[in-house]
């Protein structure tokens, strides 16, 4: 399961498959919260939302984009709780819960770390061959993080940990 975190819109994807080989798209959607609650409610409803999303499709592993620097604090801030929901409801299941940075997934699914939207997008749809482009795009945003946990794995939280460790020493 990919999770494009956000406390007004919460992309997920799942997808199946292996490495080495072309996965297949199974789910995809967006968990959504008003603005106009607290955010407090809002994280609520979030959980709420994911759980479903769990219990519907039992995934094997949950991969969640990182919260990465934006100029926006406070857009930063819900981004953050987000992703935190989402990994606590992974973790409570007993999942193996990775986070995968933007540039990364644009990498995996385009070759490139600095690809556009578009050409995410494009990749999703050809990687998972579909015809139609996955909307809205948190939910294609969901299925790119989605598919670059399938090629990759655990992968990226050890070597972030050994980076963390070589910063320490």
């Amino acid at each position: 399961m990919g999770i494009d975190p956000g406390l007004t819109r919460c992309g997920v994807g799942i997808v199946e498959g292996t490495v080495g080989r072309l996965p297949t798209m199974i789910a995809l959607g967006v968990v959504r919260t008003s603005p106009s609650l607290d955010v407090a409610r809002r994280l609520v409803e979030l959980e709420s939302g994911l759980e479903e999303y769990f219990n519907r499709y039992a995934p094997e592993a949950v991969a969640i984009e990182r919260v990465f620097s934006q100029h926006n604090l406070a857009s930063v801030m819900d981004t953050a709780q987000a992703a935190g929901v989402a990994a606590l409801v992974g973790a409570r299941r007993g999942l193996s819960v990775t986070f995968h940075t933007p540039s990364e997934v644009k990498a995996a699914v385009s070759g490139s770390g600095s690809a556009g939207k578009a050409q995410v997008t494009q990749m999703v749809m050809r990687i998972l061959r579909l015809e139609v482009a996955p909307k809205p795009a948190d939910a294609a945003d969901a299925l790119a993080i989605a598919v670059t946990h399938v090629w990759r794995g655990g992968a990226t939280n050890r070597y972030a940990a050994a980076v963390a460790a070589a910063k320490r020493r």
